[in-house]
């Protein structure tokens, strides 16, 4: 019996979201970004990115959810003043720029967020500045990459270090942040027209599956050796990410 593309696309997207999920519930990050790069596989950057992004209020939105009696409001209120506008800025970007020119942008900053995520700072110590203003500046260019690039976690993780937070509140406040940014996304796509309704059994088993691999991941988290399993989620998302590279260039 043949398999129709529509249904290897559901299948395909429900397995990366369970293991991505699954993923994240293990090593604590990556997950996202991995996603992503699978979706890239078989969709268009302006149908995936905004896509992700349903998927991921879900997985953030949840974790935001467990742990809201511990997410900072005055860091949520600087990170969110400037994510409307850098994301108008990233969405009148991302709809000119050539899908390929896309893929090939989001497969470099995956293989940067990979093995060399210092490099993603360009210099910068986020660790060293103000809180107040770290925040405030992050939101936009947080705001402006969710569009463009579709995944930013890697690039925000290091603004949360050196505040004093307990790790319910590091976990809840960046989840919440991401939940924002992911937010913002859905809506500036919704307003130029992005039909997500046509895609509403692939995003329900989605994100049923990133429910199920968060839940399974956590009680994975003690039973795995963390070292090797970094090791093989590193190699698998960086052949991905080298295949976004290269194949436009072909």
């Amino acid at each position: 019996m043949e398999t129709s593309p529509e249904l290897a696309q559901l299948l395909l997207l429900s397995g990366a979201a369970l293991l991505t999920s699954i993923l994240s519930g293990i090593v604590g990050m990556a997950g996202g970004i991995t996603l992503l790069a699978v979706m890239l596989l078989f969709l268009e950057p302006l149908a995936a990115i905004p896509l992700h992004g349903v998927i991921q209020l879900v997985s953030n939105g949840s974790r935001t959810w467990f742990q809201r009696r511990h997410v900072e409001g005055w860091i949520l209120l600087r990170y969110a003043a400037l994510l409307v506008p850098g994301g108008l800025i990233g969405l009148w970007l991302g709809q000119r720029m050539p899908p390929d020119a896309t893929r090939v942008a989001i497969g470099v900053f995956v293989l940067l967020a990979t093995w060399f995520p210092a490099l993603l700072l360009l210099g910068t110590h986020p660790e060293q500045t103000d809180p107040k203003r770290r925040f405030f500046w992050l939101g936009g260019v947080a705001g402006f990459l969710n569009v463009t690039i579709g995944a930013v976690g890697p690039l925000i993780a290091p603004f949360f270090l050196n505040l004093g937070l307990t790790r319910q509140s590091l976990v809840g406040t960046k989840a919440a942040a991401q939940s924002l940014g992911h937010l913002v996304k859905i809506v500036l796509f919704g307003a130029v027209g992005f039909a997500f309704g046509e895609y509403a059994l692939m995003l329900a088993a989605a994100a049923a599956c990133v429910v199920v691999g968060t839940w399974i991941g956590t009680r994975l988290l003690d039973e795995i050796d963390e070292r090797r399993f970094t090791i093989l989620y590193k190699t698998v998302l960086t052949v991905i990410a080298l295949r976004l590279v290269v194949t436009p260039l072909l």
